[in-house]
Order: C-alpha cells, then structure tokens, then sequence
C-alpha cells in the first residue's frame, strides 16, 4: 500500500471508529461486536506504526500516551467560565425572575431546566473539529491544561462527528465519576489500604489530577456538555439549541430538560427533577435554571463572578440523625480492617439504614466520632451509606473513644498497617474471615452464580474445614453437606447440582469470579473473547494486554500480577483438575442473533432464570442489557409483577416482550 492509499484508508477507518465509539459509549446500541471493532482498531495503529507521519492529535489510538506530566501547563480562558449563583428556596428563584424581568422590561423569555452535575467543570476547544485543548475552570480565567487526562474518557470525541465543523467551537460542562464506578472504586482503595474518596466529586477532581494519564484512564469517569464558550462559523439562538447542536456533534447532553414559559413551571421541573435524581448516573446536587433565549445574554450581562441569566437551585442534602451503638471491625477479602458502625435504624435517601462504614481509624479521629454519639447520616453519591458529622452537643461523656484492635478479631493474629498505608491489615492468609469472603466472591450470582451457597452456608464450610479455597468446593459430596446444620436432603442435591453446574459457566465468569484487582464483569468479557482461554491470559504480558483498547496500564499490571502468584497459579491448576471449564464456549456462527445489537431492559420475575441468567441469555442473544428505560432502549421483556420500567416503556412507544415468549425465543435460537 502506497502513502495516498494508507492515508485514504487511515482517514476512512478513523471515521469509522469515531462513529463505533459514540454508538457505543454515549448512544449505548452498538452496531458490531467488540472483536471487530478491535480489527478496525489494529488496523488503523498497524497503518499508522507504518507511516508515522500520517498519526494526528485525534486520531482514536491517542487516546492514552506518552509520559506523565511534570506540571500542567496553565490556560487562560479567552471568555472566562463564570460560576453559577446559587438560589436556596422558591422565593430566592423568584427574586431572581423579578430581577431578570426588571432588567429586560417587556421583553419575552422562557426559561431552560437542566440537571446540575455535581462534578468538575472543564473547557473543551475544538478547532475545525479537532479536539486542541482541554482544561480545568480554575479560578475562572486561569485553569489547568489537562487535555492528555480528559483524552482517556471515552465519551470526550478526540474529533466532532459530522461533516460541517464550525471554524473554532470551546464547549463546557462537568467531568464526573459515575456512582457505581465510586463505590466500587472507594471499594478498590480499602481493600489496597489507601484512603477512600468522600464523594464523587471529589474523586473526579483527584483524579484529573492525576500528572499520569494512565491512571486516569483506570478511573471509570465520564463527562456531560452544556454550554459554549468561544465560537466562530456556528451560531446558537437559544439553549435548547446548544444542547442539540452539542449532541449532534457527538458530545453528551444531559439525558433530560426542561424546557418551562415562567418561574413558577421551572419550581415544578426543579420538582420533578428531584424525584427522577436517582435514575441519572451522575450525583445530582440541584437544577440549573437557565434563560432559554441567548440573545438576552448581553442584555443581561454578568456580575464579576456570575452571569445574571442562570443561576443555580440547591437541593438541601438530605440527612438523617441517629445514634451510633457500636462499633464493630470487618475484616475483608485481601485481608483490610474496616470499622463499620451500628446505627439505630433510620431512613434516609429512599431505605432504611443500620449500617455505616467508618472507612479507617484516621477517618474516626478525624470527625471525633465516639461509641454513643448521636450522628448525622446520609448516602455518598447516594449510594453508600456514611456517617458525616457528630451532633457533640447532645453528648453526655458516656460515649466511648474507639481504638482499632492490635490483633485480627477472627483469626487472633498480630495486625500490621504498612508505611504509606492508612488501613490496618491481618497479614494471615488463612484468616477464615478473608477466606468466607473469598468463596463468597467467587460463588456471587455476578461471578459463578452458584445458587444455594449463600453466606451463611459459606461461613459453616469454612469453619468446618471443608473448604480453603474455591477449588475445594468442587470436590464437595452430599455427605459433606449433610454433615453441617440446617441442612436437609433436598437443600444438599440442589447445591451439589449448581456447583456442577457452574463448572461450565462462561470463562468471563470464571476470570471475574477470581478476584483479580481491577477486574470487573465487563472488562472479564473483553479479556474472554480476546483471549479464548485462561492459559492464554496466564502467558500475555503487559505489551499484549496494554494493546487491548479497553485495558489500561493499571488493569494490564493487576492481571500479570495475579498469574505471577504462585498461589493463584496453584489455585487454578486445582480448577482444571475439577473440571472447571477454562475456555471460552464456542458460539454459534449461524446467521443473526435473535437480538442482534438491542439495548434491552428486563423488569418483573421471569419463571426459572433469574435476574442474572436472563442478563446472560441476553448477551448470548447479540443484545445489550440495560438497567433503565430510556428514549435509547429497543425493547423491554416483561415478567411477573413488572415495576415502573413497563409504564415508562409504554409512554415512549417502546417495543415489549412477554417474559415466557423470550424463553421460547432463546429455546428456539438454541441459546438455552
């Protein structure tokens, strides 16, 4: 291939993985399968390793490169990014209207709601479609330059889709972390003995912060656009029409706004906004009441620090007072001390709530909280429950000063805290507590999905010395089981059955359900179909594994260090020897999968699979199971007792499937 031919290629297949991104990342309906988006992707670094001259700035394999930063370089905002004024009631939001009314006499407005993202403000500038810079606010006219970090989020086009870019486009919004990307995060960092983020928030901002893009591109953020700064060769009438431009280009907008004719319409959106918060990935804060008219701006004007044409509308957080009773120390599955505290239940955020982690001791002494306290709770990205505050003035000095234990509560063994570290570890890798969670872990419904072997179970096997590692539960008999409390006949059949079953679980099932550090459900599926087999994994170095798309240095690292282990290699040794299946089952090359690139939303009960089975079946189907109906789904199977799910799928017109008939489809397809 000569150099014309490269380009002309180069060019083509750059379009067409842009494309395959946003489908994929923002629109969530992708139109092929990873591997062939991956031979696309080879292609194109194979083209451009042979004419080096041809790589630009936005093309997809520069996503993540080079090395970290020194410093960030810092940017001057050619039109400053203001911050919002905030209004706290309806009658603030009304003083607002008055003076917006007063300002523009008789003239006509209406008004744009929209959800304010509780995240990191950032600057995008693109010129003739290429992304050029990215920056942090700052103090509003100097910020950061973080374009290598903001380059890792997938959602952040490295260039606009289209044909028609506007000469220079610098678009602005929030970079934020998704809620379930923070627990399992925060979660990440406790098991390692490092600190826990506080809120969302403040794991996105730590994280773009980060000098190493390349850890960067570990943090599972995203990003969502709302306004413009600078802009030559487009022109924007109104706010509905920057967030429909913005889309077009193939930037994320806000899922939903309002659009309202007076002050009195946006307190009822601000309303409604509140009661939906929960279903948005991100944590939402408030609403953002915008005017929708942008030829009043200059009209209006601004104030040194905020525009008179927006202002924000804070949502109290919501909390709950409580008493703690006790403070009682976990010990989890790689062996990390957690406090967790005992509260009286109290309802907080839409449930219940009786428990509270307390993350480290320094986290305890920090906030002063002591055994007897009366305390303020509510959910971190309402999500995880967390005691934030100490109401010391209802103490009565019966409250008792907390100290972590100088030994491990299960084991008995001397407990260390390594430099550097703020958690305190039992360092004995037989601690029954690090083993029940382990085996719990790997029989989870998202892991091996071996029914019947629950935690209570889990806790009797490994007190009795029947199980060591999560080999040891496919050498279990029925007069094992018999042997332990509570169990009858039936209940010892039905588990020896699910345990045989689970030797021919998919092998993305098996590589989740070992534990690897940084290794979730989706990025076991990757590893899967790029690999075929555990052995082929166990071999691939972090050159082999870092030029998957969807690996990063961070993940590639974690999974060489686990297959070094002698432990783990040994434990997966054991496996095959149980006859664990460790290869990817062969799929059936046959014509299109009865759901072929659907988005699919599954609500209500269906006979004989659960929740997670039908997800499964899904996937096997060619389809993409989704948590939430949305303008984006393609269809919803409908079970027993379905929930609000099948009432929204009705009002957007979308396609339905009786729950019995999907079985018969997947029978019928010979998925099942």
């Amino acid at each position: 291939m000569n150099r014309e031919e490269a380009k002309r290629r180069i060019e083509w297949l750059r379009k067409e993985i842009r494309r395959h991104d946003y489908l994929y990342y923002v629109e969530a309906r992708p139109e092929i399968s990873d591997r062939e988006y991956d031979r696309l992707y080879r292609e194109l670094e194979k083209l451009e390793a042979q004419f080096p001259d041809l790589v630009s700035p936005d093309s997809p394999t520069q996503r993540v490169g080079g090395q970290p930063l020194k410093e960030f370089p810092t940017v001057i905002h050619r039109i400053p990014m203001l911050s919002l004024s905030n209004a706290y009631s309806p009658e603030e939001l009304r003083d607002f209207d008055t003076r917006v009314s007063r300002i523009l006499e008789n003239r006509r407005y209406t008004y744009i709601v929209e959800p304010k993202v509780d995240g990191v403000a950032v600057s995008l500038r693109y010129e003739k479609g290429t992304l050029v810079l990215g920056s942090t606010r700052g103090d509003g006219v100097r910020g950061d330059d973080i374009t290598s970090n903001l380059k890792t989020i997938r959602t952040i086009p490295l260039h606009l889709l289209g044909s028609r870019y506007p000469e220079v486009l610098e678009v602005r919004g929030e970079v934020y972390m998704t809620k379930e990307g923070f627990a399992r995060l925060n979660r990440e960092r406790e098991e390692k003995g490092e600190e826990p983020f506080a809120n969302p928030r403040n794991a996105a901002a730590g994280s773009l912060k980060q000098l190493d893009p390349r850890i960067v591109a570990a943090r599972p953020l995203d990003a969502v656009f709302y306004a413009v700064g600078e802009y030559r060769g487009i022109e924007f009438r109104t706010q509905e029409e920057v967030l429909k431009k913005l889309a077009q280009f193939g930037l994320r907008t806000t899922s939903r706004y309002w659009k309202c004719r007076d002050i009195e319409q946006c307190l009822k959106a601000l309303e409604e906004l509140k009661s939906v918060k929960e279903q948005f990935p991100f944590e939402i804060d408030g609403g953002v009441v915008k005017i929708n008219e942008r030829e009043l701006y200059d009209i209006l004007g601004s104030t040194a620090k905020s525009p008179r044409w927006a202002i924000a509308y804070k949502y109290e957080a919501e909390q709950a007072e409580t008493v703690l009773k006790d403070i009682i120390v976990q010990v989890g599955r790689t062996g990390v001390l957690t406090p967790v505290a005992i509260l009286e239940p109290v309802f907080v955020s839409g449930s219940t709530v009786s428990r509270a982690t307390l993350h480290n001791e320094d986290e305890i002494r920090r906030k002063d909280i002591r055994i007897g306290d009366h305390v303020l709770v509510e959910k971190a990205g309402e999500v995880i429950p967390a005691v934030v505050g100490v109401i010391k003035e209802k103490r009565t000095g019966k409250e008792k000063i907390f100290r972590m234990p100088k030994k491990c509560p299960v084991c008995g063994e001397p407990v260390t805290r390594r430099e550097g570290e703020v958690a305190v570890r039992c360092e004995n890798l037989q601690c029954p507590a690090q083993l029940k969670r382990w085996i719990g872990y790997f029989a989870a419904r998202g892991a091996m999905d071996i029914e019947g072997l629950g935690e209570v179970l889990v806790d009797q096997l490994v007190d009795e010395g029947l199980v060591k590692s999560p080999a040891d539960i496919y050498r279990l008999t029925k007069k094992d089981l018999l042997k332990l409390e509570r169990i009858a006949d039936k209940s010892a059949e039905n588990l020896i059955r699910a345990i045989d079953e689970s030797r021919n679980r998919d092998l993305w099932r098996l590589i989740f359900a070992l534990g690897i550090p940084h290794v979730g459900a989706r990025t076991a599926q990757v590893l899967e179909e790029e690999f075929g087999s555990l052995d082929e994994l166990a071999r691939a170095d972090l050159s082999r594994l870092t030029s998957i798309p969807d690996i990063g240095p961070v993940v590639a690292e974690s999974i060489v260090r686990f297959f070094r282990n002698a432990r783990n290699r040994r434990l997966i040794e054991e496996l095959k020897r149980a006859g664990v299946r460790v290869t990817a089952a062969r799929k059936k090359s046959a014509g299109r999968t009865p759901l072929e690139n659907k988005t699919v939303v599954l609500t209500g009960a269906l006979e004989g699979l659960t929740r997670q089975q039908a997800e499964e079946l899904v996937r096997r189907a060619g389809g993409r199971p989704s948590g939430s109906v949305s303008s984006k789904t393609d269809l919803v199977i409908v079970g027993d007792n379905p929930g609000s799910k099948l009432e929204k799928a009705r009002k957007l017109g979308i396609p339905t499937m009786d729950g019995r008939e999907f079985v018969r489809m997947m029978k019928k397809a010979g998925l099942v």
